[in-house]
């Protein structure tokens, strides 16, 4: 594989953690990432600010959450700086306690992206980019994928009907992933296979311009490993 920096490459290995944490555990991404650590059968738990439906039913699956901003909530579990993972989200305020207490402390603290990147490393990743059409390209791959009896991880951004949810937690070795440009979250990741499905100007308070864009899309292509791994793009867009 070509020597390309990503965003983040000390996170730890997945076979390493034996205890999540998430400051922010509510939303729709973090809870697909929970539910993919508790049928790994690890402790899993968090923070977020008020309940909702969707941590009422993280709750029934497993996952351990709590509703104020307190150190002493934390579960004795996932204070093991060697092996607890502890994933935020950037709504998260920097002097949030519970953050702080982690940081301070030496524990590996990632952002969501960062930590889809480690499953796309200790996977087969099959990552869709592009500025349209991820969401129903991913969709429409995920069926193919099932019914070949591939048993594949799903995380899409969106709610698809045959899941019942966006993501789906397989035993297979793949992954399939929507694979946002926004941020330069993709380049975290770690693809077998890199899906270019258009690149367009969009996303224009983070980019500069069209430019800007088209030169995160080639760090993305050259993340995918030479000989082994396969860049799929259309030819006809100039």
């Amino acid at each position: 594989q070509k020597s390309v920096s990503v965003e983040n490459n000390k996170i730890m290995e997945l076979k390493e953690i034996k205890a999540v944490y998430f400051v922010g555990a509510g939303g729709i991404g973090m809870s697909a990432i929970a539910r993919y650590f508790l049928h790994r059968g690890v402790v899993v738990a968090g923070y977020d600010k008020t309940p909702s439906a969707l941590t009422t039913q993280l709750e029934k699956e497993g996952m351990l959450i709590h509703y104020e901003e307190n150190i002493d909530e934390i579960p004795h579990a996932c204070r093991n700086q060697k092996s607890s993972l502890v994933i935020y989200t950037p709504a998260i305020p920097a002097d949030h306690k519970e953050l702080v207490y982690f940081r301070e402390n030496g524990f590996d603290v990632e952002k969501r992206a960062q930590v889809l990147g480690m499953l796309t490393r200790s996977h087969k990743g099959l990552c869709f980019a592009g500025t349209h059409g991820k969401t129903t390209t991913t969709s429409i791959l995920t069926p193919i994928f099932m019914q070949a009896n591939r048993d594949p991880t799903i995380m899409i951004g969106g709610f698809l009907p045959l899941l019942g949810a966006g993501h789906r937690v397989g035993k297979g070795d793949t992954i399939i992933l929507e694979s946002c440009e926004y941020c330069n979250s993709f380049l975290n990741f770690f693809p077998t296979a890199a899906v270019i499905l258009d690149v367009d100007a969009d996303h224009l308070d983070f980019f500069k311009d069209l430019a800007d864009i088209e030169q995160s899309f080639h760090r993305f292509a050259e993340l995918v490993p030479e000989g082994t791994g396969r860049v799929v793009a259309n030819l006809d867009d100039a």
